[in-house]
């Protein structure tokens, strides 16, 4: 049986530093029937001269170029542009293990909607990233799996791309939301597969509620349905409400206060059911 073909979309904005790393994780994949799209976001940096260099190397690789328009910009111009059946976004900063595209393609057979697999976080920091197991309601709380899962080319067809508008953060989490709100198997592959850059600018990111507050309620809106279902009745949330003002007063500082963000959420999403 032949194999199926496997487009990698690597965008690309001002991380031509990290950039040959990343497709270097590309190139040594033991499972060999791959593109990986390289898209220049219209970087001002030196992302085309890097990535020529790889299309010199391999013919696997392409180079694509367009204007800046943002992550989700860049990731549907790459996939509309690709040939394979299966579709791996891989921001150009982060990198993928040797065997993450064979382990995938094992069970690709199995129909799963989404492919992923436990990771780890390396740069400024260094460990283990706790990905739990898949549920719908793990998802509602959180955005549990990375943004390099592994899909059909077909399901981001049919589900419209990621949503160009979402330009700052969660753009995976919003478009994992709409691909499994209405059911969907996915499939989590018990190796680290996946590794995510921590810099200077994510780990800021990563904390500022200023940055992140309005995406989510942006998620929320466009979901509500999603995470009313998830989240159970108008009493079970403020019983979950509760629990976690009780259960964040012994914690860390800095565990409080990403626990504080969660409450709100959780506060925000009561006042949505006596709309």
């Amino acid at each position: 049986m032949p194999q199926s073909l496997i487009s990698i979309i690597v965008p690309c904005y001002n991380q031509a530093q990290y950039l040959d790393e990343c497709l270097q994780s590309v190139l040594v994949q033991t499972y060999q029937n791959w593109e990986c799209i390289i898209v220049n976001d219209g970087s001002p940096d030196n992302t085309e001269e890097v990535s020529r260099r790889w299309t010199n190397k391999d013919s696997r690789f392409k180079y694509l170029k367009k204007e800046n328009g943002g992550l989700s910009s860049a990731r549907n111009f790459g996939i509309e542009n690709s040939k394979g059946e299966w579709i791996l976004p891989l921001d150009s900063d982060d990198k993928i293990s040797k065997n993450y595209l064979k382990l995938a393609s094992d069970v690709f057979s199995e129909n799963y909607t989404i492919i992923y697999s436990n990771a780890e976080y390396f740069g400024l920091e260094k460990g283990i990233w706790g990905l739990p197991e898949y549920s719908a309601s793990a998802l509602a709380t959180n955005n549990i799996i990375f943004c390099s899962a592994i899909f059909k080319k077909n399901t981001w067809y049919n589900a419209g791309g990621y949503d160009e508008s979402m330009k700052v953060a969660l753009e995976d989490w919003e478009f994992w939301i709409r691909i499994l709100k209405n059911g969907g198997a996915v499939h989590k592959i018990n190796q680290t597969c996946f590794y995510y850059r921590i810099k200077n600018n994510s780990m800021i990111a990563a904390l500022d509620w200023s940055v992140k507050e309005p995406v989510i309620k942006y998620i929320e809106q466009k979901h509500i349905d999603f995470f009313q279902k998830h989240f159970g009745t108008y009493h079970e949330l403020s019983q979950y409400k509760k629990r976690y003002a009780l259960k964040n007063t012994e914690n860390k500082e800095i565990k409080k206060k990403l626990a504080s963000k969660r409450y709100i959420f959780i506060d925000r999403l009561l006042s949505f059911f006596n709309k």
